[in-house]
């Protein structure tokens, strides 16, 4: 499981280096093979391998006559590219993803679980004062009784 929140820098070939605590779990887990992808969030989706499968099943399975879920499919299917962790442990994030989510230097890392999200930085401190400025009742009515 992912969990953090790491600010690093893109290279200016476009390489992210995924920090050592996630690295060695990626090269155990999926031989360092990953899928890289956008969310309608404008950032950017990185599943290992074996997370990323029933991800895509479930989208390859939407109705083909439902005009939202073609516009999905596209979306996260069209855009999705499989890359591997090089010798120094980096990926290559290409340039269409890295426009899409307006990635140029600064970026953060955000753990999630079985995923990561990529974030331009500056676009990533926006989402968390967001998160910050919701109501607790909002948060209570969405959750429906979650607690930490």
């Amino acid at each position: 499981m992912f969990g953090g929140v790491v600010t690093l820098n893109l290279d200016s070939k476009g390489r992210l280096a995924i920090p050592a605590k996630h690295r060695d779990a990626l090269l155990q887990g999926c031989g360092g093979r990953l899928t890289v992808t956008v969310d309608p969030s404008q950032c950017l989706l990185i599943y290992p391998q074996p997370a990323w499968e029933p991800v895509r099943e479930k989208l390859n399975n939407l109705p083909a006559f439902n005009p939202q879920a073609r516009a999905l499919q596209r979306l996260i299917l069209g855009h999705a590219e499989e890359v591997e962790l090089d010798s120094a442990g980096r990926i290559l994030v290409s340039p269409a993803l890295r426009a899409f989510a307006g990635l140029d230097r600064a970026v953060a890392l955000v753990g999630l679980g079985s995923k990561f999200e990529l974030w331009d930085e500056t676009k990533w401190q926006a989402q968390t004062a967001a998160a910050l400025a919701m109501s607790p009742d909002d948060i209570a009515a969405q959750l429906e009784g979650f607690v930490l």
